[in-house]
């Protein structure tokens, strides 16, 4: 692209929300900001907004408006389907607000609540739903029994299922009831397998109760209640853009 072409990289991340372009200015000057990877000083520089990649400080700048990033607390009872052909609840009413055709990125069996994420960016959603790209998923599963220590290491070390090993990344007891009869773990995994936390529960004599996934990669469930969705901030959009950058731009290295 020559110089005269495109629009200048202080209007590109103005509009953006970036900072001012003054501001930006600064920025560029002091090497703060990367097109596709390099740092740039110059100020008059022009870039492409729909093919170019900016980050500012090391986080990926959202150019493309288009998209859209919602985060929603599934309810149980919902399956996670634009349209369920047995005609269950599904996520249609959720994302009905919006005026872009967005889609759910993964699953979450109906009778987990917890964290989906809605979007029309499906580079993106490859990236967050494949489990090569080990995009880390954390749940707090409530359980029957009195989880022991030698149960959270099992974890750790690995469960034999019908599909193959698996292990979790992390594993904690959060609670137990002095009566046994139940307990609180949270798990933390990147496998993308069907009903997995259930299942491994389950394998180690533990049936899960209820289910919740609180976090997904570096998005957070926070306050939100359940059957409501908010966009992404910011910092989300950023943080979740740089993840899928760097997973894209390891997966080209390795090919």
């Amino acid at each position: 692209m020559s110089d005269v072409e495109g629009v200048r990289l202080q209007k590109v991340l103005a509009a953006a929300g970036v900072a001012s372009r003054r501001v930006v200015e600064e920025m560029i000057v002091a090497g703060r900001i990367r097109i596709n990877g390099v740092v740039v000083t110059e100020l008059g520089r022009r870039i492409d907004p729909e093919s170019d990649l900016v980050d500012v400080d090391g986080t990926a700048v959202q150019l493309d408006q288009t998209k859209r990033y919602v985060i929603l607390n599934k309810p149980t009872g919902v399956v996670s389907s634009m349209r369920d052909d047995r005609g269950r609840p599904d996520l249609r009413p959720f994302v009905e607000p919006y005026p872009e055709r967005l889609f759910n990125v993964g699953r979450l069996d109906a009778e987990t609540s917890g964290l989906l994420v809605l979007t029309n960016d499906g580079d993106l959603a490859h990236v967050l739903a494949h489990p090569s790209f080990g995009v880390t998923k954390v749940y707090i599963a409530k359980v029957e029994g009195r989880v022991a220590p030698a149960t959270i290491q099992r974890l750790l070390t690995g469960v034999e299922l019908e599909d193959g090993p698996i292990s979790a990344d992390k594993a904690r007891l959060l609670s137990r009831s002095t009566e046994g009869t139940g307990s609180l773990v949270e798990l933390t995994l990147h496998s993308g397998r069907n009903r997995i936390v259930r299942r491994m529960m389950a394998e180690v004599g533990h049936p899960v109760v209820e289910l919740v996934r609180r976090q997904f990669g570096p998005l957070h469930l926070g306050t939100l209640p359940a059957g409501k969705s908010r966009e992404l901030t910011k910092v989300e959009r950023g943080a979740l853009l740089t993840l899928a950058r760097g997973a894209t731009a390891s997966e080209h290295l390795e090919t």
